[in-house]
């Protein structure tokens, strides 16, 4: 015969719910402020500010032109028959950046090239404030001296604007990337923006932050 016999046990009290809205809210905590200055941030407010005021005659401190972001963009085009690729890629420029790739899709597509509409392509990242000046000083300082048979930037690379941009053959001269754990290397555009009227601005603001421009 089987056992009929019921659990005694007192039941747990429901918990009521809340519903969404009500409550406390979630207090989030506050950022840590770190008291880390770039060195060229530093140097520009002490230094390049008063020479370029000298060189054109600005009376307005705000006159004189600044670098406003940095922007890199790397074009995979092997990704169309390799997502794989295309992700080795963005890791690769989030290592160089010091901050998270974008990934970059197709905006149509092309039959000659295999190519669809919305496939992974290319990643880009968008660097300003302290990872903007940081960026430049490794660039500056290390990436493009260890460039092989390197001359120097070519002056005329300005689009009329005050911004910069410049190539560089292999992503693998960043001393971020190791170079034995690297199957492929691929080229990087670099675009540095400054908030320059004129190219001639824009060159002697960049020929303060030593870019090695040709002579």
């Amino acid at each position: 015969m089987a056992d009929t016999q019921q659990n005694t046990e007192p039941k747990k009290p429901k918990k009521p719910q809340v519903a969404k809205g009500e409550g406390a809210p979630k207090v989030k905590k506050p950022r840590e402020r770190s008291d880390y200055v770039a060195r060229l941030k530093t140097q520009f407010e002490q230094v390049i500010r008063g020479e370029l005021s000298k060189q054109f005659g600005y009376t307005n401190r705000y006159q004189v032109p600044v670098i406003t972001k940095v922007v890199l963009n790397m074009g995979i085009g092997e990704g169309v028959a390799d997502r794989k690729k295309v992700d080795n890629a963005c890791a690769d420029l989030t290592l160089i950046a010091g901050q998270k790739a974008v990934i970059t899709m197709s905006r149509k597509s092309i039959a000659t090239y295999k190519l669809r509409d919305g496939q992974a392509i290319g990643c880009k990242v968008t660097l300003r404030k302290t990872r903007m000046y940081d960026f430049i000083d490794r660039l500056v300082n290390i990436a493009l001296p260890r460039i092989r048979d390197f001359r120097g930037l070519n002056p005329k690379s300005f689009d009329g604007r005050g911004n910069y941009s410049l190539g560089i053959k292999e992503h693998i001269v960043f001393p971020e990337i190791d170079f034995d754990k690297v199957t492929d290397s691929w080229g990087l555009d670099i675009t540095v923006c400054t908030s320059a009227r004129s190219d001639d601005e824009a060159r002697a603001l960049l020929a303060a932050f030593n870019f090695p421009f040709r002579q």
